[in-house]
C-alpha cells in the first residue's frame, strides 16, 4: 500500500558536524547573532536627521515593540535601560526559532536544549545580580525567602517553596517552555511531511489523492510555526522582564 517510516530520533535532532565541534545548530545560532548585530550596525549608518527607511525603520520598530509591549508593561519607564538586553534576547531567540520552517535548515536551534538552558542561566544570573545590587545580598534573599505579609508560622512551608521556585525551578521552566514548544512544532512538521511524501509515492494510486490532507496540514502548521516562534520569543523575553522587575522592586 504505502510505506511510512518515522526516522530514528537522532536523525531528527542530531546533526553531523560541519567541522569538529560545529554543527547546524551552532551555525543557526551564529547566523542569528550576526543578523541581529548587522541589523543595528547598518541602521546606525543612516543619518538620524533623515526619516527612517529600510533597515533603520525595521530597527526602530523592533526597539519600539520591546519598549512599549514588554518594558512599559512590566517594568515601567525605569526599565528602559534594559532595552538593549531584552531586545537582543528577543531577536536572538526569534532568529533561532525561524529556521524551523526554512528549507535546508529545517530546524529551530531552540529545539535543542543547549541554547534554551544557556539563555535561562544568563537570565537567572542577571535577575539575581540585579536583586542583590538593588537590595543588598541579605536584603534580596530575605525578600525572596521570607516574603512580607506571610504569617511567621507559615515560613516553614513558604521559605522552601520560594527557594525552589525562584532559585531552582525558574530558570528550568524558562528553558523547558521554549525547548518543548519548538521541539513539538518541529516533530509535527516532520511527521506530516513524511506522511505526505508516503501517500504521494504510494503504490496504490487510490491513496495518492489522500496525500492532499496531510500536505494541507503541513502548510497550515508551517504558517502556525511562524506565529509560535514569535510568541515563544515574546514569552521568554517578557518573563525575563518580569523577573528583573521583581528582583529590583520586590514590592511589585
Amino acid at each position: 500500500m504505502f510505506a511510512f517510516e518515522f526516522p530514528p530520533i537522532n536523525e531528527i535532532l542530531r546533526w553531523q558536524d560541519i567541522f569538529p565541534g560545529f554543527n547546524k545548530i551552532a551555525l543557526i545560532a551564529v547566523a542569528a547573532t550576526v543578523i541581529s548585530v548587522s541589523l543595528f550596525l547598518i541602521a546606525a549608518r543612516q543619518d538620524y536627521r533623515e526619516a527612517p527607511t529600510g533597515t533603520r525603520n525595521l530597527a526602530e520598530i523592533s526597539v519600539e515593540f520591546i519598549e512599549e509591549n514588554i518594558i512599559m508593561q512590566t517594568m515601567g519607564r525605569d526599565g528602559l535601560g534594559w532595552t538593549p538586553f531584552l531586545l537582543s534576547l528577543f531577536l536572538f531567540i526569534y532568529l533561532c526559532n525561524v529556521p524551523g520552517i526554512i528549507p535546508i535548515l529545517q530546524m529551530p536551534a531552540t529545539a535543542r536544549m543547549a541554547i534554551p538552558i544557556f539563555l535561562a542561566i544568563v537570565v537567572w544570573f542577571v535577575y539575581n545580580v540585579t536583586g542583590i545590587k538593588h537590595q543588598g545580598f541579605f536584603g534580596y534573599f530575605k525578600s525572596v525567602l521570607f516574603p512580607p505579609g506571610v504569617p511567621k508560622a507559615l515560613y516553614v512551608l513558604v521559605t522552601p517553596i520560594e527557594f525552589i521556585s525562584t532559585i531552582v525551578v525558574r530558570p528550568f521552566s524558562l528553558a523547558v517552555r521554549l525547548f518543548a514548544n519548538m521541539l513539538a512544532g518541529h516533530l509535527l512538521l516532520v511527521i506530516f511531511a513524511l506522511l505526505s511524501e508516503a501517500l504521494f509515492e504510494a503504490r496504490d494510486k487510490v491513496l495518492i489523492p489522500l496525500g492532499v490532507l496531510p500536505f494541507g496540514m503541513l502548510i497550515f502548521l508551517t504558517g502556525f510555526e511562524v506565529l509560535v516562534g514569535f510568541l515563544q520569543a515574546f514569552i521568554f523575553t517578557i518573563l525575563t522582564a518580569v523577573y528583573i522587575a521583581g528582583a529590583a522592586h520586590p514590592e511589585h
